[in-house]
């Protein structure tokens, strides 16, 4: 519990900083669920999934260049989505 002003100041902003980060973070897996989504959809257009995942890609890179996220978690989810997408053209191809 706050002792004094200037922690009660310090539970207010973190309080306001955690719901906007959480919007942000929410799209964000919106944008991956929907990558994914595209990747594994019956009509299976590659131009559909790639063009979504760079949208995830995009929305990852923002959140830890604001650091709502860390690099480093950005990366690992960046990393997933480009190896499903990856494993999709190869399998489309052959």
């Amino acid at each position: 519990m706050a002792n004094n002003k200037s922690q009660e100041k310090r539970i207010r902003q973190d309080r306001k900083r955690r719901i906007h980060n959480r919007i942000f973070r929410n799209r964000a897996r919106t944008f991956v669920k929907k990558a994914r989504a595209a990747m594994t959809s019956h009509k299976l257009d590659i131009s559909s999934a790639e063009i979504a995942t760079m949208q995830a890609v995009r929305d990852l890179d923002m959140l830890a260049s604001k650091g709502i996220i860390h690099k480093r978690n950005a990366a690992r989810r960046k990393s997933r989505l480009m190896k499903q997408l990856a494993a999709l053209k190869k399998q489309h191809q052959a």
